[in-house]
């Protein structure tokens, strides 16, 4: 995900409203207790998704793949005082930590936190959904987009993150593809050829589809 200088991206992060205790609390637990700890958001994305919620105002906001927490809360912080975030994850070893952050951010009743496949969850959601993140495992990025899309309101906003996957999106002839990058290849072609959506790739940390419901 080291697409600029490590120079300029602390600049970057100087330059933007810093994270308060809670956020580095969650950052620092999540690197010493959690498998691969580079899966969380970090203050430049967080910030962007609570800034993106405060502008778009959605009623009901939808997020897949919570991890332990700190992107659901930054885009809880920027809900509307009627606003509700629904995030699933399917890893249940966090649910104590997680359930601890929320209810330490004080935005506990504002998120509806769900255990379990996105997959079997998402069928039984009704929406309208005001904005979307999807976070979770890249081989199933392009059932997510399917499973919400007629549930998103028009002009909602759906995000999925690391769509540019470390640079590998950007294949040399005779290269060898794994799995999960030719998965985030398709899903990145999906959007792009969608009638139903205009959409812009941002090369934010590790890239974001942001992707307008027409």
């Amino acid at each position: 995900m080291d697409f600029i200088s490590e120079d300029l991206s602390l600049y970057c992060e100087n330059h933007s409203t810093q994270e308060d205790a809670l956020l580095r609390k969650i950052d620092r637990e999540t690197q010493l207790k959690v498998l691969k700890p580079r899966m969380l958001s970090g203050a430049l994305q967080g910030k962007m998704l609570e800034l993106f919620t405060k502008m778009i105002n959605p009623k009901i906001a939808l997020e897949i793949g919570t991890y332990t927490g700190y992107s659901a809360i930054c885009i809880a912080r920027g809900l509307g005082k009627s606003g509700k975030l629904i995030t699933m994850d399917i890893n249940d070893e966090l649910e104590t930590m997680v359930r601890e952050f929320f209810e330490e951010s004080g935005l506990a009743e504002k998120i509806d936190y769900r255990l379990g496949n996105a997959l079997d969850i998402l069928p039984d959601l009704e929406g309208p959904f005001d904005m979307v993140f999807i976070d979770a495992d890249k081989i199933n990025n392009e059932k997510y987009f399917d499973l919400i899309i007629d549930k998103t309101s028009q002009g909602g906003i759906i995000m999925a993150d690391n769509v540019l996957w470390s640079g590998k999106v950007l294949v040399k002839k005779g290269q060898k593809i794994d799995k999960d990058t030719k998965a985030i290849l398709d899903f990145n072609a999906k959007i792009n050829e969608d009638p139903r959506v205009e959409n812009v790739l941002l090369p934010i940390r590790d890239g974001i589809m942001m992707a307008r419901k027409l």
